[in-house]
């Protein structure tokens, strides 16, 4: 049965913080209780941060899975679901199944689904074409069964679950003078009603006797056949179609492609695929799951008709903080509170952008316009994502609005929010066991300026002694932060919650130039520039950067 793809993700920025991987989650579940023929489903674009952790286990919420880029898959294709087939089907019948399918190539499959082979419409060709070889149903090792049902025939003597082990395939002669020359002791032979014909292929010790015409056979010779070990099948056809037919019993396996077969898994990216399919001349090629067992067949028709993978992006609108692969998708919503920024859309979209302190809190407004109470769990989410992006009312970036929001959804969740806002920051300053790439990632953004490509982390700490061990694990990685992240200058504010200040690190072609040209400051002997009352990287510190840039 063909894919739909009728999942959309909702994701917010890459490195998310709190409010991008709440928001998402909560965002999702109100989409999915309102009913449309989509299903919804949040995921992230990195790591999970100190915090974030923290408040999902608060409120055990599973983690969004992890979504690297939306480039689209082979998952996303409507790829052919054909059953794969068993490598003891006759050449007979995979032909049939191909005509009846439309389709030139057949996955051959264990019962365990494993891929085992490829036959092709070729393969069967080629070996229609190989008539001389008259041992060929003992090198395959041909059932019986599929002998009789290649010939549509009937078992009178011997197990019809047994296989050709030895022998040539013999046509008998009307002489059983001429029989006896040519015949070997285990040969397969085609006869008629002849009795003289039958008895003599007994008495040379066929392994088994093929009666065409629908010929009768008698007792004498049935029971001469079954105390000598001697098989007999009838078949209606005559002996020329019975001859033309008998080497299209042999099973697929023998004939199967089994080395450098092609083969991609469902999370294989289109590109790749089509990089790769254009190189060679195949039409199908298998598709294995993510346990590497058969799934399907997929063709270059399959992917001409890939419908994009939808989307919708929460708490940024900048192509930098996107995930790759989001120029490729259908994008249906965008919901922040950030700056208008770079990213473009193909077509029309719902965008909702208030200047409000936290995307959690448009997120809640959503829930209230269409008459939903989120769940004790959502409600501890957003109200988590609120007190993360204002620094629990303190940011300058804060609105009534969220405070009045944040109050609503502390009594839905049942949290005292001072307290819960103690754990959750003491959470995320905790620096133990933790690399400084990790503690410059938990909150890191891209932005551009013209051509410059700068970057800006942001770590909350309530206690200065934290705030200090979190520079002095920082300020070595700075340089390493500016290769590994591709840009130019790079920025840390290192944010004392409770005195609404924050110091500053940098590194870059221009980074103390702007630094100072954006905020009028010194930078002191330990490479820290105290900015007074600047808790706010979208609405204080990034405005002034972006202007001191411009003006370089």
């Amino acid at each position: 049965m063909p894919k739909k793809n009728q999942k959309v993700v909702v994701i917010g920025h890459k490195n998310p913080d709190t409010d991008s991987i709440c928001s998402a989650i909560a965002y999702a579940a109100l989409k999915n209780q309102q009913g449309d023929d989509l299903t919804y489903e949040a995921r992230r674009a990195g790591k999970l941060n100190q915090e974030s952790d923290f408040v999902l286990r608060r409120f055990g919420v599973e983690p969004p899975r992890m979504c690297t880029d939306v480039l689209p898959k082979i998952r996303d294709v409507e790829y052919r679901e054909l059953e794969g087939v068993p490598g003891d089907m006759s050449l007979r019948r995979a032909w049939m199944l191909m005509r009846d399918k439309k389709i030139d190539t057949l996955p051959v499959v264990s019962p365990e689904r494993d891929l085992e082979g490829l036959i092709t419409v070729k393969d069967i060709a080629t070996a229609n074409m190989d008539v001389f070889d008259t041992q060929i149903l003992a090198k395959s090792r041909t059932s019986y069964r599929n002998i009789l049902e290649t010939l549509s025939g009937k078992m009178l003597v011997g197990n019809p679950d047994a296989v050709v082990e030895r022998g040539k395939l013999l046509i008998g002669s009307s002489s059983p003078e001429l029989m006896e020359a040519a015949m070997e002791a285990g040969d397969i032979v085609l006869l008629s009603n002849r009795y003289e014909s039958q008895l003599c292929a007994i008495e040379m010790e066929a392994s088994l006797i093929i009666v065409c015409s629908g010929a009768q056979v008698g007792r004498t010779i049935l029971k001469l056949a079954e105390e000598n070990g001697v098989a007999i099948m009838i078949t209606e056809q005559d002996s020329y179609a019975a001859a033309k037919l008998i080497s299209q019993c042999a099973p697929i396996s023998y004939y199967m492609t089994t080395d450098n077969i092609i083969e991609f898994s469902l999370v294989t990216p289109v590109d790749d695929a089509l990089h790769v399919m254009g190189k060679v001349r195949h039409r199908y090629f298998p598709i294995v799951d993510g346990e590497g067992k058969y799934a399907g067949m997929l063709s270059r028709r399959n992917i001409m008709n890939l419908a994009k993978r939808k989307m919708i992006l929460v708490d940024h609108n900048e192509a930098t903080q996107a995930v790759e692969g989001y120029d490729r998708a259908e994008i249906l919503e965008i919901i922040d509170h950030h700056r208008i920024g770079s990213l473009e859309t193909s077509g029309p979209v719902y965008f909702r952008n208030q200047p409000v302190g936290c995307t959690a809190t448009i997120v809640n407004q959503l829930y209230e316009e269409n008459g939903i109470v989120p769940a004790p769990q959502i409600a501890g989410l957003l109200l988590a994502a609120i007190l993360s992006d204002t620094l629990m009312f303190r940011s300058p970036t804060c609105t009534k609005i969220d405070e009045i929001t944040a109050n609503k959804l502390a009594k839905i969740a049942g949290v005292d929010i001072e307290s819960f806002a103690s754990e959750m920051f003491q959470a995320a300053e905790n620096l133990e066991g933790r690399s400084a790439e990790q503690v410059f990632l938990q909150d890191f953004k891209v932005f551009m300026c013209g051509d410059v490509r700068f970057g800006v982390a942001q770590g909350n700490y309530m206690t200065h002694n934290n705030l200090e061990a979190a520079r002095a694990l920082l300020q070595p990685y700075l340089q390493e932060a500016c290769l590994r992240q591709g840009v130019e200058d790079v920025y840390v504010l290192l944010t004392d919650v409770p005195k609404s200040t924050s110091s500053v690190i940098c590194s870059g072609h221009r980074a103390e130039m702007a630094l100072q040209e954006g905020f009028d400051v010194e930078i002191d002997e330990n490479g820290v520039a105290l900015l007074e009352g600047v808790v706010s990287r979208k609405k204080q510190f990034l405005p002034a950067l972006m202007t001191a840039y411009q003006k370089m």
